[in-house]
């Protein structure tokens, strides 16, 4: 049995497509329901059962993990002990593996953020729970870019901060094939594998290619650092904010520009693009009028 957690998340929801044929596959969820509704979306319901699970619920825990013997393991909680609390329960329970979703950021020696100490503390937890472990940290994901979709809606305008620094983004599909070899594949333990893009782009670049493919003119808007330290805390709590300003400066710097072949040799396929999922996902971002 595996047992997927973060399973309405944006990796979750590619890799519940690619568990292969066969597998038994389970989905913990605070919200069984609309883990219910995607895997009817992505056509797997005869073989992935949800079951109602919450990191603070100890009993809702151990229900989860019943005969779970590899989970990919997603949290998302900076302030909480999530990582804690679902590494003690999978130890009782007899889970042999765990694939943990970290971060990138926590190979660069200059990144302290609360967002990037919280990563490497899970980490270091998992490493030392005694299972088989294996870590995934990604860069930063193409599809952060649907943040944009509202503003090149209304007034094809892209708002960012330091819109020329550059990031080796990832698709999150290529996350999931990876997370999909990773918990279905031996020789895997004790290994961290980052995760990139095949090449570094820049918010204005993604712009322009954004704007070639709606085949509209598009503005990236650079905004000051109050302007997006205010538009930060309108969507997350003042730490996370700073976190995510501190991670910005440091992708300025040119922290975040490095390229991997990871993907490529874990899946056999090149990595993909920005531009490819943009194409993928172009109606997202179709101005009105």
């Amino acid at each position: 049995m595996i047992l997927v957690t973060g399973g309405t998340g944006t990796v979750g929801r590619e890799l519940l497509g690619r568990l292969g044929a066969g597998r038994r596959v389970r989905v913990m969820a605070r919200d069984p329901a609309r883990v219910a509704r995607l895997v009817q979306a992505v056509e797997v319901t005869e073989r992935v059962e949800t079951v109602a699970a919450d990191y603070g619920d100890a009993r809702s825990l151990a229900a989860a993990l019943q005969s779970v013997r590899t989970a990919f393991l997603v949290t998302t909680d900076v302030t909480g002990g999530d990582d804690e609390r679902f590494l003690d329960a999978a130890v009782r329970a007899g889970v042999r593996r765990v694939v943990k979703l970290s971060a990138a950021a926590v190979l660069d020696e200059q990144a302290d953020d609360l967002i990037t100490r919280w990563q490497r503390g899970g980490e270091e937890l998992l490493r030392g729970s005694g299972l088989e472990w294996t870590l995934l940290r990604p860069r930063a994901f193409t599809s952060n870019a649907l943040a944009w979709a509202p503003s090149i809606r209304s007034a094809r305008t892209v708002r960012v901060l330091y819109g020329t620094s550059p990031s080796a983004c990832v698709d999150p599909r290529d996350v999931a094939a990876v997370a999909a070899r990773v918990l279905t594949e031996e020789g895997h333990a004790g290994r961290a594998y980052t995760l990139t893009g095949p090449e570094s782009v820049t918010a204005a670049e993604q712009t322009e290619q954004l704007s070639r493919l709606l085949r509209v003119r598009l503005r990236c808007e650079e905004l000051s650092l109050d302007e997006a330290r205010a538009a930060l805390a309108r969507r997350y709590p003042a730490p996370v904010a700073e976190a995510l300003l501190q991670s910005a400066q440091r992708q300025r710097a040119g922290a975040k520009a490095g390229v991997t072949d990871t993907v490529a040799a874990l899946t056999g396929g090149r990595a993909g693009s920005f531009g490819g999922w943009a194409r993928d996902h172009l109606a997202a971002f179709v101005p009105d009028g």
